[in-house]
């Protein structure tokens, strides 16, 4: 059986670990001390070389791996112990490989055992090991024993303070949105004079946009280019960053200074043996002294700034910049680029201040930048129509939002469903239920019910609840799970049986009250409390049919309900119930209600 992380004494293990042979941990003994040739640290974090003969170690290792990967963590206790235990000499590199599985995995829970063990042998930590610790535990979400290790570690002398260290700590900050360990570790790394690389920056924006600190997202751009020149995978954060924050001003200047670096021909862009991009450059900071970036923090005040849909559109599209791009652009000035990490990292950002538009309904711009990407010979994708098809729809309307699609399946494109669930609010929007309908059909997952309450409230002013039941059904085929609205809606459309202006009877009044119960029952399985709106149509529709006993029992319940919450009951709803008390010639029980509420003082 494994130990838990809390039989750990991780100050003292540390500190122990740290007593034995100072010189393994000097920075210039490193690679020495792990038994390698060479140990290389890049900004993507700690590669190794191996060269060599392979320790004696390796299958046991391996073997141990093996165990864990299998889920036999008792097999792989002991196999540990046998490693510890054995009659030749350990070193750091011996437990690399154990360390890398429980990083990637995560197991911090393995990553102490194997601290213990190094800790009766006396084993000192080399740099990747010690990353490689850090990595388990944040990943394993545990930021407070990670944040003590780094920090009593730094403390120490001959302890070298490792950058990736910090970021991988960062990164996890940010995964967990755990502003206050973040702030920790800035505050270390500044005590220590860590400094920070462009790894650094990207969890920083990370925060901040978690935050929605626009403030300090311009911070870091000004920290930013103090020290580094841009790469497109920078430029690429940044837009990021403020599409995710409204700034579709900054976003947009910041997307056609990478437009102007990639025609220019001095962007570069790599794969790791992962798949991830990376900037193909050496990670020394250069500071940049591009316009951009001298001016990028005036543009609020700025009356040039980029203009809002219809207005001033053509001083967008006649700038200098966008004149060579138009001419280059019929030349295919990116068809060097053509299967190339750089094309997709640039769709990738026009995408982003698409989306972005989209949010602000600036139609306009996000026309003009379809029109830039297709002149730059960027095919958009159906993801980018995804945000230009939202920002037609918001601002056009629906018509224009299905030309949008004609286009993409002249493309080729497959619409998401996110889209085509766009176009379909459009269509409840103006009463066109065939078409929205047709395109809700169409739609094979979505993880959220609006589309459907917006067909739902048209089938509601259409007086049609035979055509919500098809959509009703279709919702939980695909499992989506209904909202407050959802219900809202439902009291309306199914709440009364009879007709308006008809009068209800017994089998009416029974067929009422069992729909009634059945919504009610819904909302409590799914977890759904009345709103001040569900409450008013459910007894609408108990007044409609007549049914003053039941009227009078949900007003109760209606003022318990909000009562517990700290919610007033609301005029809406007592209007309501008087109304039906009203229609019903119940005179002396509309004065109770109007006594009880002073709504009639005695006058």
């Amino acid at each position: 059986m494994h130990r838990t992380l809390a039989r750990f004494p991780l100050r003292s293990i540390a500190d122990s670990l740290l007593k034995s042979k100072p010189r393994q941990h000097g920075r210039r003994n490193v690679a020495e001390n792990m038994g390698y040739s060479r140990a290389l640290t890049t900004s993507k974090g700690l590669e190794f070389l191996v060269y060599g003969t392979e320790s004696t170690t390796r299958s046991m290792q391996m073997q141990i791996v093996d165990a864990l990967h299998l889920g036999d963590r008792s097999k792989a206790s002991n196999l540990l112990l046998d490693l510890g235990h054995g009659n030749h000499s350990l070193r750091p590199d011996d437990f690399v490989h154990i360390l890398n599985y429980c990083a990637r995995s995560p197991d911090p829970l393995f990553v102490m055992e194997t601290l213990r063990l190094m800790e009766e042998r006396e084993i000192g930590l080399n740099e990747i090991c010690y990353l490689l610790i850090v990595r388990a535990l944040c990943k394993g979400g545990y930021l407070e024993e990670a944040f003590n290790l780094i920090n009593f570690l730094g403390e120490r002398q001959g302890i070298y303070p490792i950058l990736s260290v910090y970021n991988s700590f960062l990164g996890a900050c940010a995964k967990m949105r755990n502003i206050f360990h973040a702030d920790q570790c800035l505050d270390l790394m500044e005590r220590q004079m860590v400094g920070k690389n462009e790894v650094t920056y990207s969890e920083l924006l990370k925060l901040a946009v978690w935050q929605k600190n626009l403030s300090a997202v311009h911070e870091i751009w000004k920290e930013y280019v103090k020290h580094y020149s841009f790469s497109i995978i920078s430029l690429r954060k940044f837009i990021w960053s403020f599409t995710r924050l409204g700034d579709l001003e900054s976003a947009y200047q910041t997307l056609q200074y990478m437009v102007a670096l990639v025609i220019r021909g001095s962007i570069f862009v790599n794969r790791t043996a992962e798949g991830k991009l990376y900037p193909y450059r050496i990670d020394i900071p250069i500071p940049s002294n591009g316009e951009l970036c001298s001016k990028k923090f005036d543009l609020k005040g700025n009356e040039h700034s980029i203009p809002s849909a219809y207005r001033n559109i053509e001083q967008c599209t006649t700038s200098s910049l966008e004149n060579r791009e138009a001419e280059s652009g019929r030349l295919g000035v990116l068809n060097r680029y053509e299967n190339m990490p750089v094309k997709k990292v640039l769709r990738w950002s026009f995408s982003d201040v698409i989306h972005a538009c989209a949010q602000a309904q600036n139609c306009g711009l996000a026309e003009q930048l379809i029109i830039q990407m297709k002149n730059l010979g960027l095919q958009p994708s159906s993801h980018t129509y995804d945000g230009f098809v939202r920002a037609v729809v918001s601002e056009r309307g629906y018509n224009d939002g299905m030309e949008v699609l004609k286009v993409m399946q002249q493309s080729n494109l497959k619409p998401y469903d996110s889209t085509l669930a766009t176009l379909s609010m459009g269509c409840s929007k103006v009463l066109e239920l065939d078409l929205a309908e047709s395109l809700l059909d169409q739609i094979s997952e979505c993880s959220y019910p609006h589309p459907y309450n917006a067909f739902l409230a048209a089938c509601d002013r259409m007086d049609q609840p035979e055509r919500a039941v098809k959509i009703l059904a279709k919702m939980k085929h695909l499992k989506i799970l209904p909202d407050i609205r959802t219900y809202e809606l439902l009291f309306s459309l199914f709440g009364n049986v009879n007709a308006p202006y008809e009068e209800g009877n017994m089998l009416s009044q029974v067929d009422t009250a069992k729909r009634i119960n059945a919504i009610e029952m819904d909302m409590a399985k799914n977890g759904v409390q009345h709103s001040h709106l569900s409450m008013k149509n459910l007894l609408k529709a108990l007044g409609a049919e007549g049914m003053i006993r039941e009227l009078i029992q949900y007003l109760q319940v209606a003022e318990n309900l909000f009562c517990r919450n700290n919610t007033y009951i609301g005029t809406p709803i007592y209007n309501t119930v008087l109304h039906s008390l009203v229609e019903a010639k119940e005179h002396f029980k509309m004065l109770q209600i109007c006594m009880c509420t002073g709504f009639y003082d005695g006058a």
